[in-house]
Protein backbone atom coordinates (compact mmCIF):
# COMPACT_ATOMS: atom_id res chain seq x y z
CA UNK A 1 0.00 0.00 0.00
CA UNK A 2 2.84 2.37 0.84
CA UNK A 3 4.43 1.68 -2.53
CA UNK A 4 1.16 2.43 -4.33
CA UNK A 5 0.78 5.70 -2.43
CA UNK A 6 4.32 6.64 -3.39
CA UNK A 7 3.56 6.02 -7.06
CA UNK A 8 0.46 8.23 -6.89
CA UNK A 9 2.47 11.05 -5.34
CA UNK A 10 5.01 10.77 -8.14
CA UNK A 11 2.30 11.28 -10.77
CA UNK A 12 0.69 9.36 -13.61
CA UNK A 13 2.96 6.96 -15.49
CA UNK A 14 5.73 6.99 -12.92
CA UNK A 15 7.46 3.71 -12.13
CA UNK A 16 10.74 2.27 -10.99
CA UNK A 17 10.60 -0.21 -13.88
CA UNK A 18 13.43 0.16 -16.39
CA UNK A 19 11.88 -1.90 -19.19
CA UNK A 20 9.61 -0.58 -21.93
CA UNK A 21 6.40 -1.09 -19.95
CA UNK A 22 4.52 1.34 -22.21
CA UNK A 23 5.04 -0.72 -25.39
CA UNK A 24 2.40 -3.37 -24.75
CA UNK A 25 -0.45 -1.04 -23.74
CA UNK A 26 0.57 1.33 -26.54
CA UNK A 27 0.36 -1.39 -29.19
CA UNK A 28 -2.90 -2.64 -27.73
CA UNK A 29 -4.35 0.88 -27.92
CA UNK A 30 -3.22 1.27 -31.52
CA UNK A 31 -4.45 -2.12 -32.78
CA UNK A 32 -7.82 -2.00 -31.03
CA UNK A 33 -8.40 1.58 -32.20
CA UNK A 34 -7.63 0.65 -35.80
CA UNK A 35 -9.94 -2.36 -35.58
CA UNK A 36 -12.80 -0.31 -34.10
CA UNK A 37 -12.40 2.37 -36.77
CA UNK A 38 -12.29 -0.19 -39.59
CA UNK A 39 -15.19 -2.27 -38.26
CA UNK A 40 -17.35 0.84 -37.78
CA UNK A 41 -16.53 2.10 -41.28
CA UNK A 42 -17.22 -1.30 -42.80
CA UNK A 43 -20.51 -1.72 -40.94
CA UNK A 44 -21.90 1.56 -42.29
CA UNK A 45 -20.83 0.94 -45.90
CA UNK A 46 -23.78 -1.34 -46.76
CA UNK A 47 -21.89 -2.30 -49.92
CA UNK A 48 -19.26 -4.75 -51.17
CA UNK A 49 -19.87 -7.21 -48.34
CA UNK A 50 -20.76 -10.15 -50.60
CA UNK A 51 -19.40 -11.70 -53.76
CA UNK A 52 -20.72 -14.89 -55.33
CA UNK A 53 -20.92 -17.49 -52.54
CA UNK A 54 -18.87 -15.34 -50.14
CA UNK A 55 -20.36 -13.25 -47.35
CA UNK A 56 -18.36 -11.02 -45.02
CA UNK A 57 -18.45 -12.20 -41.37
CA UNK A 58 -19.22 -8.61 -40.38
CA UNK A 59 -22.57 -9.00 -42.16
CA UNK A 60 -23.39 -12.60 -41.28
CA UNK A 61 -26.11 -13.56 -40.75
CA UNK A 62 -27.56 -11.07 -43.22
CA UNK A 63 -31.09 -10.76 -41.90
CA UNK A 64 -32.12 -7.88 -44.18
CA UNK A 65 -30.09 -6.79 -47.19
CA UNK A 66 -29.72 -6.60 -50.93
CA UNK A 67 -27.47 -9.61 -51.51
CA UNK A 68 -28.68 -13.17 -52.28
CA UNK A 69 -27.58 -14.15 -48.76
CA UNK A 70 -30.33 -12.09 -47.06
CA UNK A 71 -32.69 -14.24 -45.00
CA UNK A 72 -35.74 -11.94 -45.02
CA UNK A 73 -35.18 -9.88 -48.14
CA UNK A 74 -34.23 -6.21 -48.58
CA UNK A 75 -34.55 -3.31 -46.17
CA UNK A 76 -37.95 -3.54 -44.43
CA UNK A 77 -40.49 -0.77 -44.83
CA UNK A 78 -40.77 -0.29 -41.07
CA UNK A 79 -37.11 0.70 -40.79
CA UNK A 80 -36.88 4.43 -39.96
CA UNK A 81 -35.85 6.45 -42.98
CA UNK A 82 -33.73 8.85 -40.94
CA UNK A 83 -31.49 6.05 -39.68
CA UNK A 84 -28.57 4.80 -41.78
CA UNK A 85 -29.35 1.25 -42.87
CA UNK A 86 -26.83 -1.57 -42.98
CA UNK A 87 -27.30 -5.33 -42.48
CA UNK A 88 -24.25 -5.31 -40.20
CA UNK A 89 -25.96 -3.06 -37.65
CA UNK A 90 -28.45 -5.83 -36.82
CA UNK A 91 -25.82 -8.36 -35.77
CA UNK A 92 -22.49 -6.66 -34.93
CA UNK A 93 -23.54 -5.62 -31.40
CA UNK A 94 -23.49 -9.29 -30.36
CA UNK A 95 -19.91 -10.25 -31.34
CA UNK A 96 -18.78 -6.78 -30.27
CA UNK A 97 -20.37 -7.31 -26.86
CA UNK A 98 -18.72 -10.72 -26.56
CA UNK A 99 -15.28 -9.22 -27.13
CA UNK A 100 -15.88 -6.10 -25.04
CA UNK A 101 -16.85 -8.15 -21.99
CA UNK A 102 -14.19 -10.83 -22.61
CA UNK A 103 -12.03 -11.56 -19.55
CA UNK A 104 -8.81 -11.15 -21.53
CA UNK A 105 -9.82 -7.99 -23.38
CA UNK A 106 -10.88 -6.38 -20.11
CA UNK A 107 -7.34 -6.52 -18.80
CA UNK A 108 -6.01 -5.37 -22.18
CA UNK A 109 -8.14 -2.27 -22.66
CA UNK A 110 -8.25 -1.38 -18.97
CA UNK A 111 -4.52 -0.74 -19.32
CA UNK A 112 -4.46 0.61 -22.87
CA UNK A 113 -7.50 2.94 -22.80
CA UNK A 114 -8.25 3.62 -19.15
CA UNK A 115 -4.72 3.33 -17.75
CA UNK A 116 -6.21 1.40 -14.85
CA UNK A 117 -3.27 0.94 -14.34
CA UNK A 118 -1.24 1.37 -17.56
CA UNK A 119 0.88 -1.59 -16.45
CA UNK A 120 2.01 -3.41 -13.33
CA UNK A 121 3.68 -1.19 -10.68
CA UNK A 122 3.00 1.92 -12.78
CA UNK A 123 1.05 4.82 -11.31
CA UNK A 124 -2.41 5.54 -12.70
CA UNK A 125 -4.39 8.80 -13.04
CA UNK A 126 -6.74 8.05 -10.11
CA UNK A 127 -6.47 7.38 -6.42
CA UNK A 128 -9.17 4.73 -6.06
CA UNK A 129 -10.55 1.74 -7.94
CA UNK A 130 -14.13 0.57 -7.51
CA UNK A 131 -13.77 -2.55 -9.63
CA UNK A 132 -16.71 -3.92 -11.61
CA UNK A 133 -19.31 -3.27 -8.92
CA UNK A 134 -20.54 -0.01 -10.46
CA UNK A 135 -21.47 1.38 -13.85
CA UNK A 136 -20.31 1.22 -16.56
CA UNK A 137 -18.16 -1.80 -15.62
CA UNK A 138 -21.11 -3.60 -14.06
CA UNK A 139 -22.17 -4.55 -17.58
CA UNK A 140 -19.18 -6.91 -17.77
CA UNK A 141 -21.20 -9.46 -15.81
CA UNK A 142 -23.33 -10.25 -18.88
CA UNK A 143 -20.38 -11.83 -20.68
CA UNK A 144 -21.83 -15.32 -20.23
CA UNK A 145 -24.96 -14.30 -22.15
CA UNK A 146 -22.93 -12.93 -25.05
CA UNK A 147 -21.22 -16.35 -25.05
CA UNK A 148 -24.53 -18.02 -25.92
CA UNK A 149 -24.98 -15.63 -28.84
CA UNK A 150 -21.38 -16.23 -29.97
CA UNK A 151 -22.01 -19.98 -30.14
CA UNK A 152 -25.07 -19.41 -32.33
CA UNK A 153 -23.04 -17.12 -34.58
CA UNK A 154 -20.44 -19.86 -35.01
CA UNK A 155 -23.10 -22.16 -36.44
CA UNK A 156 -24.02 -19.49 -38.98
CA UNK A 157 -20.39 -18.79 -39.92
CA UNK A 158 -19.66 -22.47 -40.48
CA UNK A 159 -22.74 -22.68 -42.70
CA UNK A 160 -21.28 -19.74 -44.64
CA UNK A 161 -18.13 -21.81 -45.21
CA UNK A 162 -20.24 -24.60 -46.69
CA UNK A 163 -22.08 -22.10 -48.90
CA UNK A 164 -18.70 -20.72 -50.01
CA UNK A 165 -18.11 -24.07 -51.74
CA UNK A 166 -21.13 -23.66 -53.99
CA UNK A 167 -20.25 -21.86 -57.23
CA UNK A 168 -23.41 -21.57 -59.33
CA UNK A 169 -24.61 -24.98 -58.19
CA UNK A 170 -21.23 -26.68 -58.55
CA UNK A 171 -18.78 -27.68 -55.87
CA UNK A 172 -15.67 -25.55 -55.76
CA UNK A 173 -13.05 -24.12 -53.47
CA UNK A 174 -11.70 -20.62 -53.94
CA UNK A 175 -9.16 -18.68 -51.97
CA UNK A 176 -12.09 -16.87 -50.38
CA UNK A 177 -13.44 -20.23 -49.20
CA UNK A 178 -10.19 -20.86 -47.33
CA UNK A 179 -10.22 -17.31 -45.91
CA UNK A 180 -13.73 -17.84 -44.51
CA UNK A 181 -12.73 -21.30 -43.28
CA UNK A 182 -9.72 -19.90 -41.42
CA UNK A 183 -11.82 -17.12 -39.92
CA UNK A 184 -14.46 -19.55 -38.65
CA UNK A 185 -11.77 -21.81 -37.19
CA UNK A 186 -10.06 -18.94 -35.35
CA UNK A 187 -13.37 -17.66 -33.99
CA UNK A 188 -14.22 -21.19 -32.87
CA UNK A 189 -10.96 -21.53 -30.96
CA UNK A 190 -11.49 -18.10 -29.42
CA UNK A 191 -15.04 -18.93 -28.32
CA UNK A 192 -14.25 -22.44 -27.06
CA UNK A 193 -11.34 -21.13 -24.99
CA UNK A 194 -13.64 -18.65 -23.21
CA UNK A 195 -13.41 -18.50 -19.41
CA UNK A 196 -17.19 -18.45 -19.11
CA UNK A 197 -17.53 -21.61 -21.20
CA UNK A 198 -14.99 -23.34 -18.96
CA UNK A 199 -17.03 -22.35 -15.92
CA UNK A 200 -20.28 -23.37 -17.62
CA UNK A 201 -18.96 -26.87 -18.36
CA UNK A 202 -17.42 -27.75 -15.04
CA UNK A 203 -16.40 -24.73 -13.02
CA UNK A 204 -19.40 -24.97 -10.72
CA UNK A 205 -18.92 -28.67 -9.88
CA UNK A 206 -17.07 -29.90 -6.81
CA UNK A 207 -16.09 -33.19 -8.45
CA UNK A 208 -15.56 -33.79 -12.16
CA UNK A 209 -14.08 -37.30 -12.05
CA UNK A 210 -17.52 -38.86 -11.56
CA UNK A 211 -18.55 -37.85 -15.10
CA UNK A 212 -15.94 -38.76 -17.71
CA UNK A 213 -17.66 -36.83 -20.50
CA UNK A 214 -17.80 -33.63 -18.46
CA UNK A 215 -14.20 -34.10 -17.33
CA UNK A 216 -13.04 -34.58 -20.94
CA UNK A 217 -14.86 -31.43 -22.11
CA UNK A 218 -13.58 -29.42 -19.16
CA UNK A 219 -10.00 -30.56 -19.77
CA UNK A 220 -10.27 -29.68 -23.46
CA UNK A 221 -11.62 -26.18 -22.78
CA UNK A 222 -9.03 -25.69 -20.03
CA UNK A 223 -6.26 -26.56 -22.49
CA UNK A 224 -7.61 -24.06 -25.01
CA UNK A 225 -8.10 -21.48 -22.26
CA UNK A 226 -4.35 -21.34 -21.73
CA UNK A 227 -4.06 -19.86 -25.24
CA UNK A 228 -7.09 -17.60 -24.98
CA UNK A 229 -5.02 -14.45 -25.49
CA UNK A 230 -3.48 -15.87 -28.67
CA UNK A 231 -6.86 -16.86 -30.07
CA UNK A 232 -8.30 -13.47 -29.12
CA UNK A 233 -5.77 -11.60 -31.25
CA UNK A 234 -5.61 -14.08 -34.13
CA UNK A 235 -9.40 -14.14 -34.48
CA UNK A 236 -9.50 -10.34 -34.37
CA UNK A 237 -7.13 -10.09 -37.33
CA UNK A 238 -8.85 -13.04 -39.01
CA UNK A 239 -12.33 -11.56 -39.02
CA UNK A 240 -11.06 -8.19 -40.23
CA UNK A 241 -9.07 -9.79 -43.05
CA UNK A 242 -12.06 -11.92 -44.09
CA UNK A 243 -14.19 -8.81 -44.43
CA UNK A 244 -11.41 -7.01 -46.30
CA UNK A 245 -10.92 -9.94 -48.67
CA UNK A 246 -14.60 -10.16 -49.62
CA UNK A 247 -14.75 -6.37 -49.96
CA UNK A 248 -11.75 -6.11 -52.29
CA UNK A 249 -12.91 -9.05 -54.42
CA UNK A 250 -16.36 -7.48 -54.70
CA UNK A 251 -14.79 -4.17 -55.74
CA UNK A 252 -12.70 -5.88 -58.41
CA UNK A 253 -9.42 -4.91 -56.76
CA UNK A 254 -8.53 -8.52 -55.97
CA UNK A 255 -9.33 -11.55 -58.11
CA UNK A 256 -10.48 -14.63 -56.27
CA UNK A 257 -8.17 -17.53 -57.05
CA UNK A 258 -10.22 -20.65 -57.85
CA UNK A 259 -8.40 -23.68 -56.42
CA UNK A 260 -10.91 -26.40 -57.24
Amino acid sequence: MAKADTLHRKGFGKSSRRDGWWVQPGLTFLVLTLFIVYATWSAFQNAHYAWGPYLSPFYSPEIFGNSPHAWLGPKPEWFPGWLPFSPALFILPFPAGFRFTCYYYRGAYYKAFWADPPNCTVSEPRNAYTGEHGWPLLIQNIHRYFLYAAILFLIVLWSDVIKAMNFDGHFGVGLGTLVLLLNSALLTFYTLSCHSLRHLIGGRKDCLSSNKATLACYSCVSGLNGRHMLFAWMSLFGVMFADLYVRLVSMGIWADWRIV
